[in-house]
């Protein structure tokens, strides 16, 4: 193998890979693209959302369950992103007991559904208006996993 094969055949194996990114089948679906933040100041309200991010907290209440979220940008695959930056939070709602020792803090969490109103909640000491979503799907990623990576590398001679 030449030295232009062996530097090319990773890259085709990652595009290759990029291409294998799907939405899991309840998150497919046309959205509007608005952010939590961006409805939060606009006041808009019936649109079709798929929003995520990381769980604050669960409320189990008599007939429905709500989740407090701190939104952040979806990837391709509808997964919450890993990053250090908030979109804005916003409270989804849905009916059904969802188990807090399930739904834990920190978990990523990806739900579809329609902005129905706001709330005005303090985090902290701050006035916060959170958008309120009427869910109609609320997934849960499974938790991510450190792995260790480990690059060999071979003598030209090898190949």
């Amino acid at each position: 193998m030449n030295r232009l094969s062996s530097r090319a055949l990773p890259v085709f194996a990652a595009l290759l890979l990029a291409g294998c990114v799907t939405t899991p089948k309840p998150l497919q679906g046309t959205y509007a693209p608005l952010q939590p933040a961006d409805v939060a100041r606009s006041g808009a309200t019936g649109d079709m959302v798929r929003w995520g991010g990381r769980i604050v907290r669960v409320d189990p209440l008599a007939s429905q369950s709500c989740f407090e979220i701190v939104g952040v940008r979806l990837g391709p695959d509808g997964r919450p992103q890993e990053r250090d930056q908030s979109e804005g939070r916003f409270i989804a709602c849905r009916g059904g007991f969802y188990d807090p020792e399930v739904f834990q803090p920190g978990r990523e969490i990806t739900i579809t559904g329609t902005v129905t109103g706001f709330e005005d909640r303090k985090v902290g000491d701050y006035d916060y208006r959170y958008p309120s979503v009427a869910a109609e799907v609320i997934y849960l990623w499974p938790e991510r996993k450190d792995v260790d990576v480990v690059v060999e590398r071979y003598p030209a001679w090898w190949w």
